[in-house]
């Protein structure tokens, strides 16, 4: 693959029931460049007759894969997993091309995207069931775990490949079949992974890849098809609200990973350079456009002055530019409107007495960039606290004690992950527990694990992805109740 164009190999049609098939009504629509904002592709755009055919396949495919042996299972997800090691250079200049992500972080994301088929595939083996005698001694209970059914999966742009694997992954290790509609931004990487898993051998009609720019609608069909079963849907909180009204519809399990406003609280104990560098991989991964991203940061007092300072230090010496280059650390945002949200939350925030002391401008340059911001003496009620910022932005407040500290990081809807970074291990255990937010990043800038589970609390979503509590998710408990 060059520097400026998808390898020819890359699938653009709809892929459904093992077919590669141009859309119903001959729909396209075009795929950009973050960094210069120009068309280099095309994609199929499904139809709500396009995603009724894909339930149609998972329909047909559903009986014979969930009666699968699970070794035969967990074998073809590994091979997804050799092949897409294999292929790991190829598929990062892919994301990074559509996406704009910085080619490392590309390497990052795939590699991790990878993890999740090796992972399920030692985790396809493990459903245990339970089997007790019932207290009063009249029977036994035998639990046994079986597929949830046919699950429509709806992935975000800004991890194309791990947001993909995270749900295939898990889905395929319990016997599911699937319907995956990856975000409009971002579909080649969608229909690579497709490409690699039937060479892996999935069966035919087990997954199915349905680009299209009338979400809402296909979606909203596969939901009312009384065969779907299952919804894991990963993005804003605001869709993630009218999907759940939409799957109440016909009662759809639901799995929802949404919106984050990430707190990053730094005491005056801490060691301020290991605090430093957690922050940049919190906040500038994917150039801070991850739903786990540090969002707001909470300085003890005694020590803002001097972690802003640092933290500015650090953030104006990242190379910003288009992500395939090799020495770019930061690349665009995705698309015009999170370069014009980004920066009208900056303005606000200057507006209201913040001080961007590095940063805090889009560059005069084609392409959807922002420049990495630091912004001091943020007002505690200013608008850019209270939204999720998709952008390499870092607004820094102070506390003075660590009920205030506490106080100010849940003081938000949202609760997918918070940071702490103190030298007293007991602090920074009592504060993880009082924090409510679904996983902690004690000392430390990267929580996500395959092997761990992934999701948050309130408005952040519903269950959990990754980890054994991961396959759970698509999978139902019977109870059988048996005397012998």
């Amino acid at each position: 693959m060059d520097d400026n164009t998808p390898d020819s190999a890359v699938p653009t049609e709809l892929y459904i029931g093992g077919k590669w098939t141009a859309a119903s009504e001959g729909g396209r629509f075009d795929v950009r460049d973050p960094s210069t904002g120009r068309t280099f592709a095309t994609v199929a755009d499904g139809t709500v007759a396009d995603a009724i055919a894909a339930v149609d396949a998972a329909e047909r495919a559903a009986a014979g894969w969930a009666a699968t042996a699970p070794r035969e299972r967990a074998e073809i997800l590994r091979r997804c997993w050799e092949l897409m090691t294999a292929r790991a250079e190829e598929l990062a200049r892919l994301v990074t091309l559509e996406n704009g992500k910085a080619l490392p972080d590309a390497r990052g994301e795939v590699a991790y995207a990878a993890e999740f088929f090796r992972w399920y595939a030692e985790e396809a083996v493990r459903t245990y069931g339970t089997v007790l005698t019932a207290p009063s001694g009249t029977n036994r209970i035998l639990v046994v775990q079986q597929p949830v059914g046919i699950a429509v999966l709806v992935t975000p742009w800004n991890f194309p490949a791990a947001m993909a694997t995270r749900k295939i992954g898990p889905a395929l290790a319990a016997g599911c079949t699937v319907v995956l509609k990856p975000a409009s931004d971002t579909p080649l990487t969608a229909l690579a992974m497709a490409a690699i898993l039937e060479e892996a051998g999935v069966p035919a009609g087990v997954v199915n890849v349905l680009p299209s720019r009338r979400s809402s609608a296909v979606v909203s069909a596969m939901l009312h098809d009384p065969r779907v079963r299952k919804l894991s849907f990963t993005g804003s909180t605001e869709v993630g609200r009218v999907l759940l009204k939409e799957a109440a519809d016909q009662v759809v399990n639901c799995s929802m990973e949404l919106g984050g406003n990430a707190p990053f609280l730094v005491f005056a104990d801490a060691d301020l350079d290991a605090a430093v560098d957690g922050a940049m991989l919190a906040k500038m991964r994917n150039g801070g456009e991850a739903c786990t991203a540090a969002n707001r940061f909470y300085v003890e007092a005694s020590v803002a002055e001097e972690f802003g300072r640092r933290l500015a230090q650090r953030m104006s010496a990242v190379r910003i530019g288009p992500g395939i280059d090799p020495q770019t650390e930061v690349g665009p945002l995705v698309n015009e409107d999170t370069v014009a949200k980004v920066d009208s939350l900056v303005r606000s925030a200057v507006a209201t007495g913040a001080r961007a002391v590095v940063g805090g401008r889009r560059p005069d340059r084609e392409g959807f960039y922002y420049e990495p911001t630091v912004l001091l003496d943020v007002p505690p009620d200013a608008p850019i606290l209270r939204e999720e910022i998709f952008g390499p932005v870092a607004p820094l407040v102070t506390f003075e004690d660590e009920d205030e500290a506490v106080r100010l990081a849940n003081d938000t809807e949202y609760g997918l992950v918070s940071y702490v970074y103190t030298g007293d291990l007991a602090r920074g255990l009592r504060i993880g527990e009082a924090l409510d937010s679904g996983m902690v990043g004690l000392n430390r800038g990267l929580v996500s694990d395959p092997a761990a589970p992934f999701g948050g609390t309130k408005q952040s979503g519903i269950g959990r992805e990754g980890g054994h509590e991961g396959v759970l998710d698509y999978m139902e408990s019977k109870y059988i109740a048996v005397g012998w």
